[in-house]
């Protein structure tokens, strides 16, 4: 996915997706860089349907509990090996243990907790899709972003442009 950005539009429901679908793949945008989510049971089985990454921020989650239990693994190993117990000896090589063990568990806690939350990168389009409109999410090459965005413009003016995220995430 290196040298990639995700479009984001808004359709009015699943014929206009069905459509945009096509003309994707015949603007050889590859099935895989291309995900809708509808309500749930709305999306066709044939539709590429976007994954429990895209709908949770189970991603944003992970992210920032690596950040901080790293940090705080830090703060302790610094900690440890300041004040050691009386019966360890203890060296820097704790100091990376417990910045390891920190990001792991921190990620993986944060990570869980937030795999019950919508994602918070997509809240602006979820009153929509309950609505019963379609978003379409594309991960195009960077070359061919503004190619994308005026094809869409030009042939279905009844959809919104959502925006570009300049950042996609490694899972989804």
């Amino acid at each position: 996915m290196l040298g990639r950005q995700r479009l984001y539009f808004m359709l009015p429901d699943i014929a206009s997706a069905r459509s945009m679908l096509d003309e994707l793949l015949l603007a050889r945008i590859e099935i895989r860089h291309i995900r809708f989510w509808a309500r749930d049971g709305d999306l066709p089985d044939d539709m590429p349907d976007a994954s429990f990454f895209h709908k949770t921020d189970l991603v944003h989650g992970a992210e920032m509990g690596m950040l901080v239990g790293g940090l705080i693994g830090l703060a302790g190993g610094i900690w440890l090996v300041t004040f050691p117990p009386e019966w360890a000896h203890l060296n820097m090589l704790t100091v990376l243990i417990t910045v390891v063990f920190g990001a792991v568990l921190g990620s993986w806690m944060s990570g869980m907790a937030a795999a019950a939350l919508p994602n918070s990168r997509l809240k602006d389009f979820q009153q929509e899709i309950a609505a019963g409109k379609v978003l379409l999410m594309i991960d195009a090459p960077f070359k061919r972003v503004a190619e994308i965005e005026e094809m869409m413009a030009r042939r279905h003016p009844e959809i919104r442009f959502g925006g570009v995220e300049p950042h996609i995430p490694v899972f989804p």
